[in-house]
Order: C-alpha cells, then structure tokens, then sequence
C-alpha cells in the first residue's frame, strides 16, 4: 500500500505544470525578433522604391539647336523668335441668323474668291424675294397702262383743238382736255415712282436672299471648319448653341513673321534688314527674308518690341502658328567666313566639373557633350562643333541631373 502511494506520488511530481512550461523571460527574444522583421521589410521597400524611382523621368525644357546664319556675304548680329502669322485671315459667317442646310468645304480644301461655303435655310428669303418681283411686275404694268392713257389723252386734245379751230366743239371741250393730258402726265410718273420703289424692293429682297450663301472672301485655304450642317450661326455672339463662324480662311500668300526683340537690342534692326528665318519643324532649312516694319510700340510686360519679318520664299511647308527663329544680318567683308556650327540658347550651356556642357535628349535619356562656347547673340550662343542642327538641347538643366538619366520634355517646350 506504502509502494503504491508511494509510486502515485512520484507520477505525479513528474507531471508538468503548464503555467511554468514556457521559458522564465520570453519578452526580450520576441522583441528581437519583430525588430529583425520589422528591419527587413523597411530594407525591402527602400530598394523597391528606389527601383521604382530610378525609372521616373526628370521633367525638363528644351530647345532646337538651328543652324548658323550663314548667308552670302552676311553675318548675323541678332537672334530672335517668333511664330509665322497670316496678315490676311478671316473667320467667315453668315450676315443674317439661320440654319445652315450645306457646308461645302473641310480643312484643308483651297478655295477661290466667291466661292460658295456654305448655305442657309432660304425658303422665307425666297418668298420675299419672288414676292417682291411680282410687285415689281405689276408695277411696271401699271407703267405701261399709264403711258397708253396719257397717249389716248393726248391725241383727243389734239383732235379737240382742231375741232375748235373749224368751230365744230367749243374752247372748254379742248381745255378740259388739255387738262387731261396734265392728269394722266402726273398719273404715269406715279406709276414709274412706284415701279423704281418696286425695283429697290427687289434689289433689298435679293440682298437679303443673297446672305443666305457664306462665300470666301478672297483665295486662301480652309484652316478651321467651325460649324456643321443643322447648327444655327448668327453674325452676333448670342452664346448657347448658336456659332458666330462657319470657317476660317488663311490666304497663304500673306504669310510673314511676328517676332519680339529685346528692346536692349532693338537698335540693331533697321527696316529692309536682310533675315534668315529658321523654322523649328525643318532646322536645316534656312530661308530667305526681310524687316518689314518695326512695330512702334513696346510690351512693357516683356520688355519686347514686335518686328515684321517678310518671307522672300513661299513654301507649303511654312503654315501659320509655326514656331520659328530668325538671324537678322549685316553686311560683313567678303573674306569674312560664315558662321559655322550651330545655334541654342544660351541657358543650354552650364558648367560641370570645370568645363562648359550641354544636355542633349537621346532616345528620352540625357546625354551630356562637352562643348566650346563661341559668339554670342542675343540670348543665343554659337556652339562651332559637336552639336548638329536639329539636336533637341535641355535648357537651365538641373544640377543633379546625370549623364544617361531618363528625362521627359515639358509639355509646351521648344522641342
């Protein structure tokens, strides 16, 4: 019986206690071990952010590299930009309000002066118009009605008067005649007063049926069809759906360009000034031009003054709202060389690591070159070799802008 207790109470010290089963201080080593996790995966998100942001480009400006003037006997002393503008341009509408039921023309299409647009609904225009040339027809009936009765008037008083002369009627029948003729005579130049109004009412009717046809104005090229066939246009801006323009018409002929100098350089720029204008879609082509005019008057906001450019070259290439950079040039000695190299701004050219670079764009990556800096004009720098005309540039980079880093020009850039 002893035995037995004695190997119950032996079984039972061997059992384990629960509460005392874990470790005397699991706190710290479970601490350490969140930390580690925690470590990691801040480790992880670092590197996947730093991948993630090694792809995103850096937004910058840029410009065309343009060739050098380089004109015959000329050497450039300016630099300004501009746009192409038409000095004959106009937004064609209807003179009257009504619905257009014909547009004849699309962008692009040439037209030729009085060429017909566009047409309105003309069935009231129409009415009037047929109204008022049967008035008139009536009143040149009744024209023609008076000339037969003043002649009847005439011929009886000339009977008459004979009539008087043989004693056949008395002197009142041939006065009363004779006054007859008078009335008829007034009666016909009422009849003609009333057929010439009849005719004005004609030519007023015709008119208005006449701006029922939008026609083009002078030859040119249909750059903006502005409304659609079903819509209301008016000659008044009355807002809601009504259009004020059917189409826009761009004689190509009067092309020229606008461009703002510095009015620190102004002085340099004489009218008549031979130019040569660069357009920033065709960089290599250099195209012959003139000073027009200087425009009078300065922008105070800019500190800009306008001058007119006259292109000598007419092109289809050149179309209005071009971006484009002219050279305006001086007479220089006959041995003197031309201009050699290219163009940009000289906001292009910065210093890194002691020397003089520019930031091209290659396949939307950065490319730095290391140039020579050579004339200044304006707010362009001649950069003579390593540099092709074309060449899309970074203006101001940034400073931590790398060699091959990916970047992505600004929406509205000179590119």
């Amino acid at each position: 019986m002893n035995d037995s207790t004695s190997s119950g109470d032996l079984l039972h010290q061997l059992r384990l206690d629960r509460s005392q089963r874990d470790d005397d201080e699991p706190g710290p080593r479970r601490g350490w071990l969140v930390a580690i996790v925690v470590v990691v995966v801040i480790a992880l998100l670092a590197v996947g952010g730093w991948y993630v942001l090694r792809d995103r480009p850096v937004t910058v400006s840029t410009a065309t590299a343009v060739a050098a003037a380089s004109g015959a006997g000329a050497a450039p002393v300016l630099q300004a930009s501009g746009y192409v503008v038409a000095r004959r341009e106009a937004t064609v509408s209807a003179q009257i309000i009504g619905t257009l039921v014909a547009v004849n023309v699309e962008e692009g299409e040439h037209v030729r002066k009085g060429q017909v647009l566009a047409r309105l609904e003309d069935t009231q225009y129409r009415a009037q118009l047929d109204a008022a040339k049967a008035q008139y027809a009536a009143a040149r009936a009744r024209v023609a009605q008076a000339r037969a009765v003043l002649k009847q008037a005439r011929d009886n008083a000339r009977r008459l008067h004979v009539m008087v002369r043989k004693a056949y009627v008395s002197e009142q029948a041939a006065e009363q005649a004779d006054t007859q003729v008078v009335t008829d005579r007034a009666a016909l130049e009422t009849t003609i007063r009333q057929a010439q109004a009849a005719h004005e009412q004609v030519k007023a009717a015709q008119i208005n049926f006449d701006y029922t046809i939008v026609r083009a104005p002078f030859n040119g090229v249909i750059t903006d069809k502005a409304a659609q066939v079903g819509e209301i246009v008016s000659p008044y801006s009355g807002g809601g759906f009504t259009r004020t323009g059917v189409a826009t018409v761009v004689d190509m002929n009067s092309l020229e360009v606008d461009v703002d100098v510095n009015e620190s350089y102004i002085s340099r720029v004489l009218p008549g000034m031979p130019v040569e204008a660069v357009l920033d879609a065709y960089p290599d082509w250099k195209i012959p031009a003139h000073v027009i005019a200087i425009i009078p008057s300065a922008d105070k906001s800019k500190g800009t003054v306008k001058v007119r450019i006259g292109l000598d070259q007419k092109d289809p290439r050149i179309i209005p709202q071009m971006g484009v950079r002219v050279s305006f040039l001086e007479k220089s000695a006959p041995h003197s060389k031309p201009l050699e190299g290219v163009l940009v701004p000289a906001s292009a050219v910065v210093r890194r690591d002691g020397q003089s670079v520019v930031y091209t764009v290659e396949k939307d990556h950065a490319r730095r070159v290391g140039v020579t800096s050579g004339k200044k004009l304006s707010d362009m720098v001649q950069i003579p070799r390593g540099l092709a005309a074309g060449t899309v540039v970074i203006t101001d980079p940034p400073a931590s802008l790398r060699d091959g880093e990916k970047v992505k020009p600004r929406k509205g850039a000179g590119a």
